[in-house]
């Protein structure tokens, strides 16, 4: 049988509560632990023609819950398809220094409404020195493939935007990102800065000196094929969870290993073991405040 992240809060038992995990990540912890149990309730379906009964048991439909998203995703791809301009898209993705970890941990909420707020407003500098109004779809990820906290912001970002009298532009054709990335990333780096000294300048200056002297990374990919392309891309990264099911391999009383991708040696596929507190609380830095739009 596949083990499952319930598996391991199962195993954690009542030592949950000595990990210092604030009442929002105990109480969505709860929900994993007890989705489809007898414990969230449960409804008969009945067939009218043959009679046969089946008990469910009920989803917590946490978004956090690696049993949840399925349907989730599906509703959200719907919904975005008919946003989606016969354009060309490109994939970027803004990724913050791990200098901001530990603020990241503690004011989770302004670390990550500023990545929103910094990201748009680089995009929008860009566009509006080529004359233009540009969009994008934006998603939110906090982890590394070992459940290192990595806040990072995928945007699907289309090749062009309106100019001034309401028409339609192509910023580039050549098969290139459309803006410089080395670029991209100083002017990141410098609004990013900006908005976190202007929230919370005492937080800003203890860590100025090294958010500076850190290269910020901008990663770009070449263009989208079709409009298609840019769904299942979708597909597989708005309802991501910072751990799947599948990725376990093995939980006991005192540990829990899962399978996970080096990218630092070309994405190898490897294994990691450790106990089953230290698991819970790197998947719990992953929990997003309440209410947080990702």
């Amino acid at each position: 049988m596949q083990p499952s992240l319930a598996d391991v809060l199962r195993a954690l038992g009542d030592k949950i509560e000595e990990q210092g995990l604030n009442t929002w990540q105990l109480r969505t912890l709860s929900a994993i632990k007890h989705c489809r149990t007898a414990a969230l309730g449960g409804h008969i379906d009945a067939c009218d023609s043959c009679g046969n009964i089946s008990i469910s048991y009920n989803s917590c439909r946490n978004r956090h819950c690696p049993k949840c998203q399925g349907k989730n995703k599906e509703d959200w791809i719907q919904a975005r398809q008919a946003e989606l301009l016969p354009v060309p898209y490109f994939h970027v993705v803004f990724t913050l220094p791990d200098t901001l970890n530990s603020l990241a941990m503690h004011q989770t909420k302004l670390v990550y409404d500023t990545l929103f707020d910094a990201t748009w407003q680089t995009l929008q500098l860009f566009s509006k020195n080529k004359g233009l109004q540009m969009g994008m779809i934006a998603v939110l990820h906090t982890w590394g493939q070992n459940l290192s906290l990595h806040p990072h912001l995928h945007c699907i970002v289309p090749g062009g935007g309106v100019g001034h009298h309401q028409e339609w532009q192509n910023i580039r054709k050549d098969g290139k990102f459309l803006f410089p990335v080395k670029a991209l990333s100083k002017v990141f780096r410098a609004i990013y800065c900006k908005i976190l000294a202007q929230k919370e300048p005492v937080a800003y200056q203890s860590i100025r000196k090294e958010l500076w002297a850190k290269n910020w990374v901008v990663f770009a990919k070449k263009p989208f094929g079709s409009s298609k392309s840019v769904i299942e891309y979708l597909g597989r990264y708005t309802h991501k969870i910072a751990i799947s099911n599948h990725r376990i391999i093995a939980v006991n009383e005192q540990t829990t290993t899962f399978s996970y991708k080096d990218y630092r040696q070309g994405g190898i596929k490897k294994t990691m073991t450790l106990s089953n507190e230290e698991f819970i609380r790197r998947f719990a830095l992953h929990i997003l405040p309440k209410r947080f739009v990702k």
